[in-house]
């Protein structure tokens, strides 16, 4: 029998905005604490957010509101390994973070959501909806990352050469001085840097991300979880790829991408649109790697517009 969810009275009234937006609580998956959050009306469909690289589910800080008054009833969860939920020193791809969502829909929200995910989350997303698709009524990703989508990976690979990567990726992996690195950079002005290549506009200077980034990247436990999803991430299958996960894909896939991405560019989002013919893809001009939050308007009136026209067609099969 599942772990009854933790949910955390507020000491104050819950935030519809900001870093702390929503109710918090605490699920138990795998023995691992899990932080996630809930705005709206549990009646509401449900609609279930994940982040990206290094952030966690207050990333969505601007978004929450506008989704919650359109009818959604908002879930927010930290993927194993950020924000607050636990960093364990575990292998880490999304794979197990796909096994974490759709535990936590089936546990937690107890109903098919549509799931939406910025870039690592995006890919987490699909994974999800190809491993569970009992679980997933359609994906949006913005935008959605993968070195598979550039870089072939072979079908068959000889074991000497899986070994020998294998043996390659450990060793690189525990050279790397994370345990200095991570608080460095977090407690530095590189941290200000890296966010800033993340956007377009300017964020520098703006406090509340700062602080939404560099908290988790404090906790002694944080190199663990980077070392671990540098392995993870390196060693798995060609199935968990984005490009493999793509064509098993069943449900309605939205992506929306910044044109100014310069992290992720949006010829990437071209070349999958080519692998998919049948999924949308949305562009929002001068926006970098993170429309949900460099254009919080903008993007919604696009996934807004697209969860309607969602609503209004028969679901997939299987979903």
């Amino acid at each position: 029998m599942a772990p009854t969810p933790v949910v955390t009275a507020p000491a104050q009234p819950v935030a519809r905005d900001g870093i702390d937006w929503g109710l918090h609580g605490t699920w138990h998956w795998r023995g691992l604490a899990c932080h996630w959050r809930v705005l709206g009306d549990p009646s509401h469909p449900p609609l279930l957010l994940l982040h990206g690289f290094a952030a966690s589910s207050g990333h969505w800080r601007h978004n929450v509101a506008g989704l919650v008054a359109s009818g959604w009833c908002v879930y927010g969860l930290d993927l194993i390994g950020f924000g607050a939920s636990d960093q364990p020193a575990l292998p880490l791809d999304n794979r197990l973070w796909a096994r974490q969502s759709a535990a936590f829909l089936q546990q937690v929200v107890q109903r098919p959501a549509v799931l939406l995910g910025h870039s690592l989350g995006g890919l987490v997303a699909l994974t999800t909806a190809v491993f569970s698709p009992e679980w997933v009524r359609a994906v949006a990703a913005v935008p959605l990352p993968d070195p598979s989508l550039v870089m072939a990976v072979p079908r068959r690979r000889p074991p000497w050469r899986r070994r020998l990567q294998r043996v390659l990726v450990l060793v690189l992996c525990r050279l790397l001085p994370l345990e200095l690195l991570v608080p460095l950079i977090a407690r530095t002005p590189l941290l200000d840097l890296g966010l800033q290549s993340a956007y377009n506009q300017p964020v520098i200077g703006d406090a509340e991300l700062r602080r939404l980034f560099a908290r988790p990247a404090r906790r002694a436990t944080a190199a663990w979880s980077l070392r671990g999803m540098s392995i993870g991430m390196a060693l798995r299958p060609r199935g968990a790829t984005a490009e493999a996960l793509l064509a098993r894909l069943v449900q309605p896939l939205l992506l929306i991408w910044g044109e100014a991405d310069r992290l992720v560019p949006i010829e990437v989002g071209e070349l999958i649109a080519r692998l998919r013919p049948d999924l949308q893809l949305e562009r929002l001009e001068g926006i970098g790697h993170c429309p949900h939050d460099e254009a919080p308007e903008a993007f919604e009136a696009l996934l807004l517009s697209w969860l309607e026209r969602l609503d209004a067609e028969p679901q997939a099969a299987g979903t």
